[in-house]
């Protein structure tokens, strides 16, 4: 059939067409609007839907651009198998071979085998036998952090101090029931001073924000009372998100480095978001249009 869009932007059912307009929803819906405005200055005809709208043609649509999709890993059941059948009938904006990749922190050992400077990561697959006290003990490590491999918004994310850390076995045991696992040992950075997370546009840096734990926590996301300040990366900070990209097949048209200072003082990549990252376009409006610009460049090849 013949397209009716050409590009669709993917959200899900909490934004869209939402009731309650709390601050957050508010700040989600007017960065999406700034993305649809700036494909539509430039002459894409757009529609904005949950991905999850059963009655949606997708071979109707040219283009589909993941924006706020953050329900997929609580539903990765229906996502991934909807993820299937989608790319088959339309271009994934990321590329879906990057999607396939990056929506699984396996990732993290590809690009440590890269040369990219990464948290200290152990994998557990899911029903593995080993007790997390007996695993951490193994490694040599202290105070620890756990969290699924096909996860986001510190979903089932937790530190644990090694001191207790015997308590927490039924909980690791539970968690890795269902899924795999990753443990890292906790880094005083994200403690003291939170996660940069630097944005890049078409393999250019865009702009950067620092997000910060409320005091007594780690995790840096609103959901827990983090905050998130505008933030002037370095060079040294600018040159390892670039590279960290330049490491991607293909080339991502828009990606989130979130990285942090390990405890040794080097830079660490925490995560490389490629699906659905929140890239705080309201602090640069700007990038909205740039990315709109990349996005045409994309669909002309």
């Amino acid at each position: 059939m013949e397209s009716v869009y050409d590009i669709t932007l993917l959200t899900e059912p909490r934004y869209y067409r939402p009731k309650n307009l709390t601050p957050y929803i508010q700040d989600v819906l007017q960065e999406d609007q700034l993305v649809e405005d700036a494909l539509r200055q430039l002459g894409f005809k757009t529609i904005r839907i949950p991905w999850s709208e059963e009655s949606f043609d997708w071979a109707s649509t040219k283009f589909a651009l993941f924006r706020t999709t953050w329900d997929y890993f609580d539903r990765f059941d229906v996502f991934k198998p909807w993820l299937d059948q989608v790319s088959q009938m339309t271009q994934l904006i990321n590329d879906s071979a990057l999607i396939y990749w990056n929506f699984d922190k396996h990732y993290l050992q590809d690009l440590h085998v890269k040369g990219v400077s990464v948290i200290p990561t152990h994998y557990v697959y899911a029903r593995n036998s080993e007790k997390l006290s007996e695993i951490v003990t193994n490694l040599g490590w202290q105070d620890i952090i756990i969290k699924p491999t096909i996860s986001g918004t510190a979903k089932d994310t937790h530190l644990i101090p090694y001191a207790v850390i015997e308590q927490h076995n039924p909980l690791f045991e539970s968690l890795k029931t269902r899924q795999d696992m990753m443990i890292q040992p906790v880094q005083e950075f994200i403690l003291t001073t939170g996660e940069y997370s630097l944005i890049v546009i078409d393999g250019m840096y865009s702009h950067a924000v620092l997000k910060v734990a409320k005091p007594g926590d780690f995790r840096v996301q609103n959901d827990f009372g983090g905050t998130v300040h505008p933030y002037n990366p370095t060079r040294e900070e600018i040159d390892f998100a670039l590279a960290v990209t330049g490491q991607c097949d293909p080339q991502p048209i828009y990606a989130r480095v979130d990285m942090i200072r390990k405890n040794d003082g080097d830079l660490a990549l925490v995560e490389l978001e490629l699906i659905e990252p929140e890239l705080w376009l309201r602090h640069r409006p700007q990038a909205a249009a740039n990315l709109a610009t990349a996005i045409k460049r994309f669909v002309h090849k």
